[in-house]
Formats: structure tokens, C-alpha cells, sequence
């Protein structure tokens, strides 16, 4: 009888001991079945306060939480794949991590950080992929545009996503193509009215004051990300500070006159030296753009991700967290961005060198970070006007996609970790 009680008090010891408390979200190729939405698992998580820790290069950049029915359930509804841990398993996968022989890291996530996506009133969801894969990992967002910017709001966010905007006032230099387009005409009048509205004589410097807005946000301390011509338009409306590279169609007055001359590179955040496109007929704002200079064609358009240290780079290392490191190219109106018109403190975390193309870049200002992706959908290769949406369901495990729902959780990690 003793023995038998020996016995049961012996397996219940054990099953004590080997009980799960640790839930491991992998997010390597052959084991995650929904790379996006275990993002939205990740913030979901933070947003309960739950401890949540990065495992940066552990398994193509998994997630550790705690072992908790409802994270279970939410995992499970949502299709997102989890493996249980007990502590020791979960100790043994921290102590590999922080081996100084491993190229890995541990990142404590802190916050559910609060994001703003900056878009015009009636855009849906599908017109921008940064809101659509929000939306689809169901990552929580506030929409704001121009007049909210004007009046500070960007002081409520920790986080804010530019979307495909024109800060030049050139309307997207659509006019060579659909000057006559009902929606181009009716979008001009809007962004017109607007203007006036909020107190400026033209869209041009209504949007410099929306730009120098967004420059003091990140100066701040904030954190932008932009994505196809929200790049370099935000870039040159800035460097164009005071001068007019307007032509009559677009503001009703002629340009200054030999307005590349007066271009002060020392405004912009991440390019230097570049030109102006001049004629309103081109479809491009500068030469920072490559779209009409590239030499690839589609099937072997590719961009290859660098490797940073995680122990000693973790910012980088966050930011680049993939399943490969080759993530498959995309056009946009600004496809990508000529390496040599980027300045030199700005980092190329994404590259394609046989094309001297900068994809995918990071620098700082003040006590903030930007990132800018070049490219429209990272699923549409050479996404249109009036194209049908992008149906992520079917691209559940994007890399190109991922690498927007990185720059997403970037803000949530412990400041103290990323100063060491």
C-alpha cells in the first residue's frame, strides 16, 4: 500500500513538472501554416498584457508566450500553428538562443504598439498593402489623414504607415495617363478643397506642411513606415522646401525656374543628389525610382534580405525576421530605389546588386526611425489601376508581406534592449 502511494504521488510529481507552460509560435517555412496571422496572434497577446518575447532568428523569428487556454483557442480559430512547451523545453530553446556562439536573440515584447495609418477618406482596405495585411491579421488601426496630422494627432500613436500618397502636390504625376479620368478629376477637386480648407493656397504646400508634420513625429520619437511613392515623394517634397516643382497644371502658377538647383538635400531623410523628373507627362518623380531602368525579368525578379548580428544588431535583425532570405520582387510606382541616391547613414536591409537596386531601408532621425519598402503589393507583381484586390488567403505565408508585419511589432520591444 505504501508503495502504491509512493507510486501515484511519484506520477503526479512528474505530470507537475512536464506540464506545458510555455506556447512557442513558430515562423519557420515547413512548420507555420499562417506566417500573417500569427503576427495578429503576437499583438493580440500584447494587448492582454501577456509577456510575449521575440526569438529572433530562432526558427525564421518565432514568438514565446505564455501557455493559456484563450491563446490556444485564439491560435486554433485563427489557423495560426503553436507548439506546447513545458519549461524545460522552453528554458533549454532560451539558453541555445543565448549561446554567444549562436546567431540569435531574445527580444521582450512590451506593448501592443498603438498604429496610425495615414490614407484618404473612402480608400478600402485592398488599395494599400500595409492596411490590407493589418486588416487580415486583424491588427487593430485608426485611419487618419491631413487635417488630423495637422492637429497633432500623430502624438496618440507610436507607430504610422504612409500610404501610397503624393506629398508633392503632383497628384501621383498621373496626369500624362488620366488627366481626363472622372476619378483623377474628382480627386484633384478633393484634394483642392481640402487645401483651402485647412487654410493653404495650394495641395503643394498644404502637403509639405503634412510632410514637416511627419518629420517632427519621427523626430520625436516616433516610427514611419512607407511603402511605393509615399517614399520618395515624402523625400523630395521635403527637399523641396520653399521651392515650387510645380507646373501650371498641377497649381495653376509656373515652377520656380531652375527649381533642381535649389533642391536641399539636407531636408530629406534617406536619399541625396537626386533629379527631378520635370515633364508632368512622366509617370515619375525623380531618378530615385528605378522602374524604367531596370534589366529583370519578372520570374527572376528577387531581392535577397541581409543577415545582421542578432546579439549585437538586434534593430535589423527584427526587421529582416523571415522564412528566406530571397523574397520574391514586386513593381509599384516606386519600385525600388537607385543605391547610390541613398545617403550613406541609411541602412540597405533588402537588395537586388545586379540591378544596384535598394529595396527595403532603415534609418534614424532625432529619437525615431523610418523604413520605406519599395514596390505596391508584395503578391500583384506589377499591380494596376483597377486591378482586383489582393486575396491573402491565398498568400498566407508572404515573405514580402512579413516583412511589413515586422516593421508592425518593431515598436512593441523593450527600448533597453535595443540601445545594447
Amino acid at each position: 500500500m505504501h508503495f502504491r502511494k509512493l507510486f501515484i504521488f511519484l506520477l503526479l510529481i512528474s505530470g507537475f513538472t512536464a506540464r506545458a507552460s510555455m506556447i512557442l509560435i513558430p515562423m519557420d517555412e515547413s512548420t507555420q501554416i499562417n506566417h500573417l496571422k500569427a503576427y495578429g496572434i503576437t499583438y493580440w497577446a500584447l494587448d492582454k498584457n501577456y509577456k510575449t518575447s521575440w526569438l529572433l532568428n530562432y526558427r525564421g523569428g518565432s514568438f514565446l508566450l505564455p501557455d493559456a487556454e484563450e491563446i490556444r483557442r485564439e491560435c486554433q480559430i485563427r489557423g495560426v500553428s503553436f507548439e506546447v512547451l513545458s519549461d524545460g523545453q522552453a528554458n533549454s530553446i532560451l539558453d541555445e538562443i543565448s549561446s554567444p556562439s549562436q546567431n540569435m536573440e531574445t527580444v521582450v515584447l512590451e506593448k501592443a504598439p498603438k498604429i496610425a495609418v495615414y490614407t484618404p477618406p473612402g480608400k478600402q482596405p485592398w488599395d494599400d498593402a500595409v492596411t490590407l495585411v493589418l486588416t487580415y491579421a486583424e491588427i487593430p488601426f485608426t485611419t487618419i489623414y491631413d487635417e488630423e496630422v495637422l492637429n497633432d494627432a500623430l502624438l496618440l500613436y507610436d507607430w504610422l504607415h504612409l500610404h501610397h500618397e503624393d506629398f508633392t502636390g503632383q497628384y501621383g504625376k498621373f496626369f500624362g495617363a488620366y488627366r481626363n479620368a472622372p476619378w483623377y478629376i474628382e480627386q484633384k477637386k478633393e484634394a483642392e478643397e481640402l487645401a483651402a480648407k485647412l487654410g493653404y493656397s495650394k495641395v503643394s504646400e498644404e502637403k509639405l506642411a503634412v510632410a514637416n508634420k511627419i518629420k517632427n513625429y519621427v523626430i520625436g520619437g516616433g516610427f514611419m513606415f512607407a511603402m511605393c511613392s509615399a517614399t520618395d515623394s515624402f523625400d523630395i517634397a521635403l527637399s523641396a522646401d520653399g521651392v515650387d516643382i510645380c507646373e501650371p497644371m498641377f497649381d495653376g502658377d509656373p515652377s520656380t525656374p531652375n527649381y533642381q538647383s535649389k533642391v536641399d538635400y539636407n531636408n530629406s531623410l534617406a536619399f541625396k543628389d537626386f533629379t527631378l523628373e520635370r515633364s508632368p507627362n512622366v509617370y515619375e518623380f525623380s531618378d530615385i525610382d528605378t522602374t524604367t531602368k531596370r534589366n529583370v525579368q519578372p520570374d527572376n525578379d528577387y531581392f535577397t534580405l541581409m543577415e545582421y548580428s542578432a546579439k549585437w544588431d538586434p534593430i535589423p535583425t527584427m526587421l529582416c525576421q523571415n522564412h528566406t532570405q530571397l523574397v520574391k520582387g514586386f513593381m509599384g510606382q516606386t519600385t525600388a530605389f537607385d543605391s547610390k541616391l541613398v545617403k550613406s547613414n541609411v541602412l540597405v536591409m533588402g537588395e537586388n546588386k545586379q540591378n544596384g537596386e535598394a529595396r527595403y531601408i532603415h534609418g534614424t532621425k532625432g529619437k525615431g526611425m523610418f523604413t520605406f519598402y519599395g514596390g505596391h503589393d508584395p503578391e500583384d507583381y506589377q499591380h494596376r489601376v483597377g486591378d482586383a484586390p489582393t486575396v491573402l488567403d491565398l498568400h498566407p505565408n508572404s515573405p514580402g508581406y512579413r516583412l511589413i508585419l515586422n516593421n508592425v511589432l518593431f515598436p512593441a520591444a523593450r527600448k533597453k534592449k535595443l540601445k545594447t
